[in-house]
């Protein structure tokens, strides 16, 4: 079965506060505005944008971004567990909902071609912002590039391997 047929057979609403049914504007978004520049103001003072670190890391030389990383995965993984044995609910009172998700070999490889991207520009999604914002123009080509392969993903998304 395709992907394709496989999502129309058996459609999951997205629950994700970009695909709501009521629309938040103006001031309502100011809140994501001001959690991104804080974000990207975290990412530039703590060095996880610089290259330098990034090759550090791709190299072996350097233990301080697998720090960074690790202890992200250990802060996920306990609030995981955290809203799931607490119940927490959203700001707007509803329940969270964490779906199961399913291992597919098509991860291991797209995990491979991240990791080889990551490694050739210094940048991932995540700080690619922070470092056209701190003023490394030359990242425009990255984020262009980044937006061109998730295009091209989705183009072909349903003749990759999953």
């Amino acid at each position: 079965m395709e992907v394709k047929e496989k999502i129309e057979s058996n459609p999951i609403e997205c629950e994700a506060p970009n695909m709501r049914k009521e629309q938040e504007s103006g001031w309502k978004l100011v809140k994501y505005l001001i959690v991104g520049l804080l974000f990207g103001i975290v990412f530039v003072k703590a060095e996880i944008i610089s290259w330098f670190r990034i090759q550090e890391m791709f190299r072996l030389q350097s233990f301080f971004m697998y720090g960074v990383i690790g202890s992200a995965i250990l802060v996920g993984a306990i609030s995981i567990q955290l809203i799931k044995r607490l119940g927490v609910k959203t700001l707007s009172g509803e329940p969270i909902k964490i779906a199961n998700k399913e291992f597919r070999k098509g991860q291991v490889i797209g995990g491979f071609i991240f990791g080889l991207g990551w490694a050739l520009t210094g940048a991932c999604p995540g700080p690619l912002f922070a470092q056209i914002g701190f003023g490394y123009s030359v990242v425009v080509v990255t984020l262009l590039s980044a937006i061109a392969g998730t295009w091209v993903y989705g183009k072909f998304a349903d003749k990759l391997p999953n």
